[in-house]
């Protein structure tokens, strides 16, 4: 099954771009880079500075791009849980 827009929350994050949309920390706006890993309350990316955030994932809203150039939004919110158990959701 390919990643879309419908079924983004049940695939893996891991090797998409994302940029944060909105945050309730203003110094994270517009931060983006490459997923590299991803625990139950932390996105980890690289930057283009090739240094390594960690981003929580509750209270950001996170846009990421799928493969076909189509850019989804997606509320943090939604991503809190082990990967592994949101992936069976």
């Amino acid at each position: 099954m390919n990643i879309n827009q419908h079924n983004i929350l049940q695939h893996e994050l891991i090797g998409l771009k994302m940029e944060i949309g909105a945050s309730t920390n203003n110094n994270m706006l517009g931060l983006c880079g490459a997923v590299v890993d991803e625990t139950r309350n932390m996105l980890v990316i690289e930057t283009e500075r090739k240094n390594e955030k960690r981003i929580a994932k509750a209270g950001n809203t996170f846009i990421f791009e799928l493969g076909s150039g189509v850019r989804v939004r997606v509320k943090g919110d939604r991503l809190v849980s082990r990967p592994e158990d949101r992936i069976k959701k």
